[in-house]
């Protein structure tokens, strides 16, 4: 069984930046599609941004240029950068890894972004 453990969220401010990390229990973040969710208060989870097993990555149009989705192999960590916040970016961040039929999340982690 993967286990995926985040850190990073915190509370900041408008115009600042954040780095999320997802460190996996076991190596097959380089396999499986990775990816990012976040759930704000009263919404359903939105798909944030996800990278193929190739590296190819893809964001959802509210976060483009400003978010960058990445991972270190070496270190079964995915990470989710994040500058120009703003105050709809505040949501609880998960992280996701899809591998082969399995599907694996991360406990969640907030983020606040005052204005």
């Amino acid at each position: 069984q993967v286990q995926l453990v985040e850190s990073g969220g915190g509370l900041v401010q408008a115009g600042g930046s954040l780095r999320l990390s997802c460190v996996a229990s076991g190596s097959i973040v380089s396999s499986g599609v990775s990816g990012w969710y976040r759930q704000a208060p009263g919404k359903q989870r939105e798909l944030v941004a996800t990278m193929t097993s190739r590296g190819t990555t893809n964001y959802v149009d509210s976060v483009k240029d400003r978010f960058t989705i990445s991972r270190d192999n070496a270190k079964n960590t995915v990470y989710l950068q994040m500058n120009s916040l703003k105050p709809e970016d505040t949501a609880v961040y998960y992280c996701n890894l899809h591998f082969m039929t399995e599907t694996y999340w991360g406990q969640g982690t907030q983020v606040t972004v005052s204005s």
